[in-house]
């Protein structure tokens, strides 16, 4: 049994990596209840036959072609967009880093994707919730340890969205590196947690302190980069082997044109700010796709 799990996992992790390390998908939402009573918006995306290409119409009618992964069309709902990143979180189990962000302009659904609702529950947690599912699978010859920590970074400052009392909240966080060249946050809270039901009113405890603005694009704008962290800790009961690794789930602040939101004082600040950062992104991203030996960060 230990053998064909071994390979299994093997084979899984395989796939994984033929299909790309670095996957991009696009999910491109339907217009909200305002759009359609206003009739002040039009779709400008053609869906193409294949399920990985789109085309976009410009301002100026000319049409731009565009490849990902894959392509989620309006009506996908949340359960079809998680199954397509089922296959990279199981591979956090056997020991493997991994990382799901959500990128795109300022209202487009990003939260609504990552933390969802009540009803429709996004990737966070449908994520933890299929975690807790295989390791009761493996629990024959696996025991694992999950903690989730999270924390927001504003205007480029990191709060600890799981601090339990106001000290500990204003406290100064860092990223340092670790011994083993991970990145780490000193000082931030790590909650364990037992099954999928903690895991919601966790995703909650944090939701409710993070920073939160009015724009002319989204009248409730995430104005900080929110990320949830998953530790694994596991213990192979046939030989003692023992593994660490980390699912990283980000909820990426809006990226947006300055010029066309109106935006200014603290929201101006916050834009550049969230702009600035994502930049800085968009050049890691780069060099990983290519392979570089220099990552720029």
């Amino acid at each position: 049994y230990l053998e064909e799990s071994l390979e299994r996992r093997r084979l899984n992790n395989e796939v994984i990596e033929l299909k790309g390390n670095i996957r991009v998908f696009c999910r491109c939402r339907p217009l909200n209840e305002n759009e359609i009573a206003n009739e002040s918006a039009v779709s400008v995306v053609n869906f193409e036959s294949a399920s990985e290409e789109l085309q976009v119409i410009c301002s100026d009618s000319s049409k731009k072609q565009f490849k990902f992964d894959h392509v989620f069309k309006p009506e996908d709902n949340q359960e079809a967009v998680f199954a397509q990143t089922k296959s990279i979180v199981a591979s956090v189990l056997d020991g493997y880093n991994v990382c799901i962000f959500a990128y795109g302009q300022t209202g487009t659904g990003k939260t609504f994707t990552m933390e969802g609702t009540p009803e429709h529950r996004g990737v966070n947690y449908r994520t933890l919730e299929e975690l807790f599912r295989i390791s009761e699978d493996r629990q024959g010859t696996m025991k694992y340890e999950l903690l989730v920590s999270m924390l927001e970074v504003y205007n480029e400052k990191i709060k600890d969205l799981l601090a339990g009392n106001p000290s500990e909240a204003t406290k100064k966080l860092e990223v340092k590196q670790a011994a083993d060249g991970t990145q780490e946050v000193p000082g931030l809270v790590e909650t364990r947690v037992y099954g999928a039901d903690g895991v919601w009113e966790i995703l909650k405890s944090g939701n409710r302190v993070r920073s939160v603005g009015s724009t002319s694009a989204n009248e409730l704008s995430s104005r900080s980069h929110c990320l949830v962290r998953v530790t694994v800790v596991g213990e192979n009961l046939i030989n003692g082997q023992r593994t660490k690794s980390h699912l990283w789930l980000v909820d990426l602040a809006g990226s947006e044109r300055v010029g066309k939101t109106d935006a200014e004082g603290e929201r101006l600040k916050e834009s550049q700010f969230i702009n600035k950062s994502l930049s800085a992104l968009g050049d890691v991203i780069a060099a990983l796709a290519s392979k570089s030996a220099h990552i720029p960060y």
